[in-house]
Formats: structure tokens, sequence, C-alpha cells
């Protein structure tokens, strides 16, 4: 059968593509050699997914930015608005707290910078990159809401607005509050509440994300069966908005060939593998911000502040923001500060807090993915981590070699331990000065451990292995790995431990698991409160029923289980809605579900829903449009390995998952090349005519994977879509090893 895609400038029939000779079909569909060094190829699969062939890096790159533009340029350019720092010229006042706060930090600014001092290499790289996305727009006729022409730079905006405004900032915990008396009356702290998505989304995001997390494994080649290493790779992501996931595959004659997700916008996956190794993230929290508390002192030249001994001047600009309104753009300017310290951004108790992120000034994290992307072995790997450029997060590592590797990551500042750096210190003492920064060596890692598994699941890094492997958290500053154990991380150790070996298909199996480890802890409790308590007679037999059928269950979190529900909407009132009473909190449970259900005796399936909505999460969720039953729950408090994140809309009988498992791989690293499986929460493509806007949710809900091709040879033979793009500015790109 024919397959016929849009090609630029023509359209062609094509009956067989090439494989690692980039043999092309012709408009007859017979085949030749590739005719210039300037054809990108994009293949997709049976599942949508782009597997992207061209002769140079950036020919890749502009050919995976081409692809995710029409799979959801929505999100990309959504994405890209804020990280600009422009969100309320299309959203009007509800972005106007993350701009200024955007403005604040000097994104943009930073981001055009940087790009000035980059390589060829990597310039050219970024180039293809907003290459892709024009190219895109100008074949499809997109109407953008805001960016017409893409420019490279943007790029390392949308990677320090992921990283610092949407993760790191909040750690600073400045209120609102502070930030608002910082810009004075001309905003209220409701405009730095509000998010981009809409606010019962956001409120449910936010509420998601308080028990949000990830897991990752690596098992050695003495626990699989195969005698393999396996990962797993399985972040847990809101599933609208910045942070969603985009699965794609990009191979390049200038050594460039990986396989994985990375948010839309990226212009390269961030986790997967390539032909050697593999890596997954997990969200950690390393000590990676200080705010500064400074008294601003006037003088005839602006504002100033005591250093020790001397006298420092404060760095003052100002800027103004477009907002939409009902007449057009507004413009309103605004007044921002700057020290050595860095951005202020707030005022508490009269004295003015500047906020210091690590790895923010210096950048450098575009470097360090191409080369992490690029590494060959774990020794070329711990080299591309040990560049510190990117400020966080927990990685997990296998390879073909049979090594796994865990680094609790982070730029994580030396610091005076006289100072209490959970709490804002003297800006005005030199000696509260960062001093450097930790190298790899000094952080916590482990190499192929004797138990032969690692895990992290977002869990203090002293806990990674069995008790005999495990590092002592009194070797490391207390400022440097803060958190303790959870119940995913139990579960995780429990799954793990001894000497069992592991079949791929049993880890997978296990990647799904819904056992609520919590549920050992709590319900041995229930039945004596319960009977302890002073309760009207015939509503402590009705309470007494119900508590029995938990006290009976099996402690799986499945469609079919009643008692999941009963136990979630119990917990749900004591962790979200205060109630903390046992006996308080299951009264209201049960009460809760006879008035909204009929009984307390309903499916978890019947409750917990999986629906696709508008990428942005604007649009909320349709009670009576089709959706799935899902199984998991919450892992955190749950501690379920399956996580599916939902928060009930008060009243409704269905709520639908908004984060939890998104991106899910397993990888076993064979000899000859890995050897992966993986899924998506609903599909890749956010666009609802696509037939792969919602094909993998069935898989999803089934707790099922589909293959994740990797070889020419199997792309090839799975491949339902043929677009072949020209890119001409790839034509003198450097050497792949240039500034790596």
């Amino acid at each position: 059968m024919l397959i016929k895609m849009w090609t630029v400038g023509r359209w062609i029939a094509a009956t067989s593509l090439f494989a690692s000779s980039f043999a092309l079909a012709d408009d007859h569909g017979v085949t030749s050699e590739l005719a210039n060094a300037n054809q990108v190829v994009i293949e997709r699969d049976d599942w949508g997914v782009p597997h992207v062939s061209a002769p140079t890096d950036a020919g890749a790159v502009f050919g995976y930015m081409y692809a995710q533009a029409q799979d959801n340029f929505w999100q990309i350019e959504d994405t890209a608005i804020q990280a600009l720092g422009r969100y309320a010229e299309v959203v009007g006042d509800a972005g106007l707290g993350a701009d200024y706060l955007n403005r604040a930090l000097g994104l943009a600014a930073k981001s055009r910078a940087e790009w000035e001092t980059l390589d060829a290499y990597h310039q050219q790289l970024l180039q293809a990159a907003a290459d892709g996305i024009n190219q895109y727009l100008a074949d499809s006729g997109e109407q953008p809401r805001l960016l017409t022409q893409f420019e490279p730079w943007y790029f390392l905006a949308v990677s320090r607005f992921s990283l610092y405004q949407l993760f790191v900032f909040s750690r600073a915990d400045i209120a609102a509050e502070e930030i608002q008396a910082m810009v004075g009356q001309s905003m209220t702290a409701a405009h730095f509440s509000a998010g981009s998505l809409a606010p019962t989304l956001a409120d449910a995001v936010a509420d998601a994300q308080a028990q949000a997390g990830s897991n990752t494994w690596a098992i050695a080649p003495k626990r699989s069966r195969s005698g393999h290493a396996i990962l797993f790779i399985n972040p847990h992501q809101p599933y609208f908005g910045p942070g969603q996931w985009y699965e794609g595959h990009l191979r390049s004659e200038q050594g460039l060939h990986f396989s994985g997700a990375g948010f839309f916008g990226s212009p390269v996956p961030t986790i997967g593998r390539n032909e050697n190794l593999g890596w997954s993230h997990t969200v950690n929290e390393p000590d990676i911000v200080d705010v500064y508390q400074l008294k601003l002192d006037t003088q005839d030249e602006g504002l100033s502040y005591r250093y020790g001994a001397d006298v420092k001047t404060v760095e003052q600009w100002s800027d103004s923001i477009g907002v939409k309104t009902d007449t057009g753009i507004q413009s309103r300017e605004f007044n921002f500060m700057s020290t050595l310290h860095g951005p202020i951004v707030g005022v508490r108790n009269g004295l003015h807090l500047a906020v210091r992120m690590a790895m923010f000034e210096e950048g450098g994290q575009l470097q360090q993915r191409l080369a992490m992307l690029k590494a060959a072995n774990l020794k070329e790997f711990k080299a591309a981590l040990s560049r510190l450029s990117s400020p966080m997060f927990n990685t997990m590592y296998a390879d073909r070699e049979g090594n796994i590797y865990y680094a609790y990551y982070g730029a994580v500042p030396r610091r005076d331990v006289q100072f209490d750096w959970s709490q804002p210190v003297d800006g005005h003492n030199p000696a509260t000065a960062w001093q450097g920064y930790h190298p790899l060596e000094e952080l916590p890692t482990y190499t192929n451990p004797d138990s032969g598994y690692l895990q992290n699941c977002n869990a203090t890094p002293f806990l990674a292995s069995a008790e005999r492997d495990n590092l002592k958290a009194a070797d490391f500053p207390a400022y440097m790995a803060p958190e303790p154990d959870n119940n995913r991380s139990r579960r995780s150790r429990t799954l793990l431990a001894g000497d069992q070996r592991f079949s791929v298909d049993e880890v997978e199996a296990m990647s799904w698991d819904t056992y609520v480890i919590e549920a050992e802890i709590t319900l041995p409790t229930l039945l004596q409160e319960l009977r302890a308590r002073d309760i009207v007679a015939d509503e402590r037999k009705r309470l007494l029923k119900a508590a029995r059928m938990l006290t009976r269950w099996n402690k799986y979190a499945d469609e079919n289980s009643e008692a999941t529900t009963l136990y979630f909407f119990w917990r749900f009132a004591q962790t979200r809605m205060g109630q903390e009473d046992t006996v308080d909190s299951f009264r209201w449970a049960v009460e809760y579900m006879t008035s909204t259900y009929g009984g307390w005796k309903v499916p978890w399936g019947e409750v917990n829903r999986l629906q696709r909505a508008h990428t942005s999460g604007q649009m909320g969720f349709k009670q009576d449009a089709p959706s799935l039953a899902v199984g998991g729950g919450p892992g955190n408090p749950f501690g379920t390995i399956f996580n599916v994140y939902a928060r009930p809309d008060m009243g409704e009988k269905r709520m639908f998952a908004i984060a939890g498992h998104s991106y899910v791989s397993v990888v076993e690293f064979a000899p000859e090349g890995p050897v992966a499986s993986s899924v998506m929460t609903f599909g890749n493509s956010a666009r609802e005519d696509s037939p792969h806007y919602f094909d993998q949710a069935s898989l999803f809900a089934d707790r099922r994977y589909k293959p994740a091709w990797f070889t020419a040879e199997e792309v090839s033979k799975n491949r339902r879509q043929l677009q072949v793009l020209q890119y001409e500015k790839q034509a003198s790109l450097l050497s792949s090893s240039a500034g790596l």
C-alpha cells in the first residue's frame, strides 16, 4: 500500500525507505542513493513516534523539532511564551505575576547572553531547532498566538524556565505576598498565584505535585535472567502544561543516536538510551538555592548595601511587560534590582530578599546534555555529569557492559556550616558567600553495588540499595541530601531485595505494581479507634461494616477494587482536607461516598479515570465524555509504584488523572544493542484528529507496553508514515566532537 505524506514542496509516494545506507524513495517508488547532504527523513511508526534520520546532528534536531511541532505546536509555543516572560500578552492579567518573576530573574537576558558564548556546533544545533519549527509553520499554515518566528536562543530560555522558574525558585520559599510587597500596588499577591493552567486544574495539579514523584531502578546482570543490565525509566509529571513528555528518536551519521523522551520544546530527548547506555531522572532536593536578606541604603547614585567593610551598588533597571486587555496590549513598566547574591525578588520584615540559584548564571546545560547523549561508556557519562551544569536530578544509569550507577546529582554549593542554610542568611556577611561547588566525587553516588540493584523514588539516597551497600548520611553535609524515606522507596526495596533474578517481563509487571504499602500502617488501628469512640449505635454499625471491608482488602489498587475507593476518600480527607482525626475522616469518607455514589461500595475504576483534555489544561474535563478506567493511585501517600494522581471535583462521580506515570520505559542492554519497551499516558500527538491522540491510553490503562524500536531495520519494518525534508543550513556544520 502506498503511503502519502507531505514533503517540502511536493507530494511523494513511498513503498520503501532507507536503512543505514540513506537510500530514499523517489516519485516512482524506486530507491536511489541520497542526492545531497541536506535531506532529513522522518519515519513514524505504528504509534506515531518520530524516528528522525539525517546526515548531520543539526539535521536530526531540525527534523525532531519539526515532528514535535506537527504533534503539539500549541504547547511548544505556550512554553516558549512563558519562558520569554511574555505570557500576559496572550492570557492577560493571569500571566502578569509569572512574567514579572521571569523578568526579575532575567531568564531571557541570560539566555540571549549565553547564546552568544556558544561554540559554532551548539549554536547550529539550536539554529536547527528554530529552523525546524519555523519550517513547520511555513508548511502547515498554522497560526501562532504570539511567536511567528522562533529564534535559537529561545530554547535556552525554555531550559532555564523549566528548571529554575518551575522547579528551583519555589524552593526559596518566598511567598506571593512577599513578591507583591516588592512590586507595590500595581499587582496583588493573586497575580503570583495564577499559573498557566485553568484555576481549578491549577489547584488540582498543585495538589498532585504535593504528592508527586518519579521512580527509577537499575538491575545488574547478576540479578537479571538474561545476564544483561535492565533500566526502569519512570518520571511522573503533570499530563497538561509545560511538563508533558514527548517520545522521539534521533539518528545522525555524525554520532547522535538517541531514543527517549523530553519536554515539548527540548531540542533533544533528555532521558532514554543510546546504543551503549541509558539513564533516567527523578526529582531530588539538594540545597541549591539560598535567600539573602539585605537592608538597602539610599545614596545619591542610587541604592546600595553593606558587604563586609565595603559598600556595594544595587544594579537597577526597568522593563515593560505587555498585558492583553479588551482594548489591546497594554504596556506596564516595572523596576527590577539585582545584587552580587542574585536578583532581589521580595521583601520580608522590611528587608529585601535576594535569591541565588546554583549554576543559574553559568549555564552550560545544553553542552552537558549533548555530552550525556553521546557518551559511549560509564567513564564518559560520569565526565559529562561532572560538568555540574544542570543544577539537580537523581540520575539512574545502566549500560551494555553491565554497569549500573546512581548519582544523587546536583550542583551543590559549598557553604560555611556555621549558618542555617534552610533559612535566609545575612547578605551583608561575606562568610555567607558560596565557596564553589561540590564536585561529582563528593556527591552520594553508587557504582555496581553488591546487591545488584539500585533504586530511587525521590527519597533519600542513603537507602538506594541493600543495607550492606548503602552510603552513610553522616559522611555528607546535612544540606546536601535532606530527603527522608518514602513509601514508593520502601515498596521498591521490597520488590528488588533478595537474590531473585528478574526477566524483562517481570520488571515490566513490577513497574505497574499497585500495592498500597501505606495501608499496612494505617489500617490496623482503624477498627480499634472506631470501637473506642463514643458513636451512636446505628452509625457505629455502619462505619464498622465499611471498615471491615478495608481490613479484608488485599491492598492492591486495582480497577475493580471497592476497598481502594473508600480508602482513597478516607486518606484524601486526612491528607488533602486536613481532617486528621481517624474516625472523623472515615465518617466523612463514608458520608461523601453515600451522597455522591449512593453507597460506599464503588469499584475504583468507576471513579479513577483517564481522559485527554486540551494540552493546556485550560479546558477542563467532561464527566460524560469518553474515558478509561485506570488503577494505581497517588504514590504519596499510597506508595503504589503505578502512580496516577487524580483529585476529586467535589460532588462529581468521576475524577480524572492529571499527573503520574507519563513516559514509562524498560530497557535491556544486550551486547548487540538495547532492547526497549515504552508507553505514553495518552499518545504521542496532542491533535484530536490524529490517530495517535489517545491510542496508547488503552495500553496504559491495561498496564502494557509497546515496542520502542531503535535500529534502522526495526524502524523501517514498522514504519507507517514517511516524510522527507530539506534542511539547507546544515551543510557547513562543524564536526560533532566540536565543543564536547
